[in-house]
């Protein structure tokens, strides 16, 4: 069969929503500069590529990637909207690969794309009334005293503390393990070749190049996280604050999927090789424990174990669901999150599946080969993982 192989991976800094350096950056444009770079680091012409794919959940419903794929002057090529909440980017990249090993496209430029601060708000006509709802939002799912739909940090984050025993004081621990790690690989450099360059004009006129992920938190502590406020006090023995939650955040992310026939006859390396993915659904209470399912599902496609992954990242939607994913596959902490996730980094709810898979690629490719697993959970009570391998 012919292999799914990325060429390209790259992505921006991850901004800081509202407030952060790409806050009147919109999603369209963060996703016409990820678009633009995929396909010029690639090294195929312009005209070889099909499709362009990417996740723009909470961006209002239009077809993002088409709008990038017409900016990035490639007029030819159609886009596709995708929406798995947290996964979409994820998503988008398993399609594309889908695509691809399918013989129905050669090459697809796939990730997604987050502007929390510039998404747009929905109103709706309430049902059998003529009075309108402002700020609504579309429900991932039927609400449960247990499991709101409104409510991230109780529906994943507190209800997965609960059910895995996971205390206040691990999960503050596990969050300031991520910033740690998130700092010293800004460091160290290893984002440098992921990252394109966003140019940024605030709104004094004044224009700079946006390459630093700016979330991660340098001056953050044992300290300052246990002195932060439970986010439901009223709710006995809430556990989750600001501190062991991902931040809210903008940021693109695309990679360049391709047939390994295509990059032979090219002549091209890929980065990696997609070798399987999965999506799991779950009772929406369990939402948070949905990424060990959806592992050991893309694994077991793979014909992998876990002892044959060298690196995971598990999203930090909340500091709770990777701590609960070590403990229920017995994994070696040092291979998961070694560079920060979504409580340091961030979540750019769209673009974070593919971030991932960008920041694993380059580093498989650093470290000479290796096997790698990306995971998260997402609204409704699913989770889905995707494994590389160069």
């Amino acid at each position: 069969m012919n292999e799914a192989v990325l060429l390209s991976a790259c992505r921006t800094a991850i901004g800081t929503a509202r407030r952060g350096t790409l806050r009147d950056t919109s999603a369209f444009d963060l996703a016409t500069v990820v678009v633009r770079d995929a396909a010029r680091r690639c090294g195929l012409p312009p005209e070889e590529i099909d499709d362009v794919v990417l996740g723009e959940s909470l961006a209002g419903g239009g077809d993002i990637a088409r709008y990038a794929a017409l900016q990035a002057g490639l007029t030819h090529v159609p886009g596709l909207a995708h929406n798995r909440h947290c996964a979409s980017g994820l998503a988008s990249v398993a399609t594309a690969a889908a695509s691809v090993r399918a013989g129905m496209d050669r090459v697809v430029i796939a990730g997604g794309t987050q502007s929390s601060s510039t998404a747009p708000v929905a109103r709706r006509r309430v049902p059998g009334s003529d009075d309108w709802q402002d700020l609504w939002m579309p429900p991932s799912h039927a609400p449960t005293p247990d499991a709101p739909n409104d409510d991230m940090a109780h529906l994943v984050g507190w209800n997965t503390a609960r059910l895995a025993g996971i205390s206040r004081e691990e999960m503050d621990a596990w969050s300031l393990r991520s910033h740690r790690r998130a700092v010293r690989a800004i460091d160290e450099g290893r984002f440098a070749d992921e990252i394109v360059p966003v140019q940024v004009t605030d709104r004094a006129g004044a224009t700079s190049l946006f390459d630093v992920d700016e979330h991660p938190r340098r001056d953050t502590s044992s300290e300052r996280l246990a002195a932060l406020k439970p986010l439901h006090p009223e709710i006995e023995g809430f556990s989750i604050t600001a501190g062991n939650s991902s931040g809210v955040n903008d940021g693109a992310a695309a990679v360049v999927v391709a047939g390994s026939d295509v990059a032979a006859l090219h002549g091209l390396t890929p980065l990696a090789t997609i070798r399987s993915w999965a999506s799991v659904g779950v009772d929406p209470v369990r939402t948070g424990l949905a990424p060990i399912h959806a592992i050991r599902k893309a694994l077991d496609r793979a014909g992998l174990g876990l002892g044959d992954v060298d690196l995971f990242e598990v999203n930090e939607a909340f500091a709770a669901v990777p701590i609960a994913a070590v403990r229920e596959l017995a994994l070696d902490e040092e291979r998961v999150n070694p560079f920060g996730s979504g409580c340091s980094l961030g979540h750019p709810v769209a673009t974070t599946g593919a971030r991932m898979i960008v920041t694993l690629a380059h580093e498989l490719r650093r470290r000479g080969g290796g096997t790698a697993v990306a995971a998260m959970c997402a609204g409704g009570g699913m989770g889905s993982a995707l494994v590389l391998t160069a």
